[in-house]
């Protein structure tokens, strides 16, 4: 059985290497099975890099090319392509670890409908509708400094309770000790977050 293992979002997710211990707690959990583990991060993106469809909430404070809506979605995807050179996998986990652009910048309001829509996207590109999805949610880092930080925490519970073939992880506690008061996390709690979504995955692939 082949397994693929899509991961994606921002600097949290490139920081996180998967060898350490997500693919080895996988590993122990699907002995018998071949696992595919595909990551493409970049740090400091919001969402509209991903999903193709995205509109702001809110006065952008940023420059904003819509043409440029989806460039890294496409970079994903050509990474999966390349990875799966023609072979069809037996399951597929889409795993999102992002948000932090989006609760700086003031565009919360659109979050929810915007990961939704991202993972319509990614389900319609990968040409399956049974792609499982862990989300890690944003730490508690920004509560308190950006006012859509909780907003984009709640968006990414509720899109995971509305999708049945969704979960999110709680990813509180990992921006403790952390560099940049805690935005990025230690060596350690990588490892910690990695064991999480991990965990989350495997919970998908048993349901």
């Amino acid at each position: 059985m082949l397994r693929l293992f899509i991961l994606s979002g921002q600097s949290n997710m490139g920081k996180m290497d998967p060898d350490e211990v997500f693919t080895p707690t996988l590993r122990a959990a699907f002995p018998a099975d071949e696992l595919l583990v595909v990551k493409s991060a970049k740090g400091g993106m919001p969402i509209r890099r991903w999903y193709k469809a995205w509109r702001p909430g809110a006065p952008m404070t940023e420059p904003w090319d819509p043409a440029a809506n989806g460039d890294l979605h496409d970079v994903l995807m050509a990474k999966v392509s390349a990875a799966l050179a023609g072979r069809r996998p037996d399951a597929i986990t889409f795993v999102w670890k992002q948000g932090e652009r989006d609760a700086k910048t003031g565009q919360g309001a659109v979050y929810q409908a915007s990961l939704a829509g991202y993972l319509a996207q990614v389900r319609a590109d990968l040409g399956r509708a049974d792609v499982r999805v862990v989300i890690g949610r944003l730490s508690r880092h920004g509560l308190g400094r950006y006012p859509d930080w909780e907003v984009v925490r709640r968006a990414q519970v509720a899109v995971a309770e509305d999708d049945p073939l969704a979960t999110w992880v709680d990813c509180d506690g990992l921006e403790v000790g952390g560099p940049d008061q805690g935005l990025h996390y230690t060596p350690d709690n990588y490892r910690e977050l990695g064991r999480r979504l991990a965990a989350a995955a495997i919970g998908l692939q048993q349901a």
